[in-house]
């Protein structure tokens, strides 16, 4: 953890918030570029499966929890789930909740981290906070935005026809933390699914090869829609002449019959709203308004 201050402002935006806030005992431990060996890591995450929080919430993302996969104790972390704690974080937190998801079936959240999100300089975004209490007091139940406004396609009829999907699993991600995965015991098999993805700091062109990846492994042939949040971070260049994300998403549709979303209002930005990893949810599309909700199936 390389900004402590930023640590502490979050830590306390929670007391602000009501709550009651263990910090765990190695939360600030380094090791080279990680938060702690790997020891020490993998016995922090055993030590918040078994603490009866609440919510057990990450402090950044980065790179390591792949590292972990093989010895985390799943069966354990389900229990957890199952007794009430809620796992939140996002970016490399992915490796961990489609693991998860993969070995048991158990539910987390994709959300904040306490550094990025919580723990920023001026005020935390209101919508994240918004479905961060919801989460808390049990009142979420889901997401709406509106999509890019996009062309029409060649035959004159929208870029995204109407849909309502009915009760399909939602799950996903970091798409470069989800391209590892592929061809391991740690990618969930999800069938008839709600895919939804988001990067940061990769180019379009390195977004199409982690989707191609997904499509050659026959991940997005099984998917009823694909989501994609918000890709930030990534600089054009003269080289690319006329080739941005817009052409990753037109090529994307070429290759599967599922609609492609665009504009979920989750990644690494401060607007996030929290996404229930493994749950049953619908979606419906009417326009550009697109709407995923949970309530209605727990």
């Amino acid at each position: 953890m390389r900004d402590k201050a930023a640590f502490r402002r979050g830590v306390a935006r929670l007391k602000a918030m009501g709550h009651e806030v263990e910090v765990d005992v190695d939360a600030l431990a380094s090791h080279t570029r990680f938060a702690g060996d790997d020891a020490t890591r993998l016995a922090a995450i055993h030590r918040a499966a078994a603490s009866g929080a609440d919510v057990a919430l990450i402090s950044r993302g980065g790179y390591g929890i792949t590292r972990l996969l093989g010895d985390i104790r799943y069966k354990a972390v389900a229990k957890a789930v199952a007794g009430g704690t809620r796992f939140i974080g996002v970016s490399d937190f992915t490796a961990f909740q489609n693991a998860l998801l993969a070995q048991t079936g158990a539910v987390t959240w994709a959300g904040p981290a306490l550094v990025g999100d919580l723990g920023c300089e001026g005020e935390p975004d209101d919508i994240m906070l918004a479905c961060l209490d919801d989460l808390f007091t049990g009142h979420g139940e889901g997401s709406g935005w509106r999509m890019n406004a996009e062309k029409p396609r060649a035959d004159g009829q929208p870029a995204v026809r109407d849909v309502y999907i009915k009760n399909a699993t939602l799950w996903g991600g970091n798409l470069a933390v989800l391209g590892s995965l592929v061809g391991t015991p740690y990618l969930p098999e999800v069938k008839g699914g709600i895919l939804f993805i988001e990067d940061v700091n990769e180019h379009p062109y390195r977004v199409e090869r982690l989707l191609t990846q997904l499509l050659h492994a026959g991940v997005l042939a099984r998917q009823k829609a694909v989501i994609l949040g918000q890709f930030t971070d990534y600089k054009l260049s003269p080289h690319d002449k006329g080739f941005k994300l817009q052409s990753v998403i037109d090529w994307l549709r070429t290759q599967i019959k599922a609609p492609v979303l665009t504009n979920l209002p989750y990644g690494h930005v401060p607007t996030k709203v929290l996404l229930p990893v493994g749950g049953q949810v619908s979606l419906s599309v009417e326009g550009r308004d697109a709407l995923l909700y949970w309530g209605h199936v727990h």
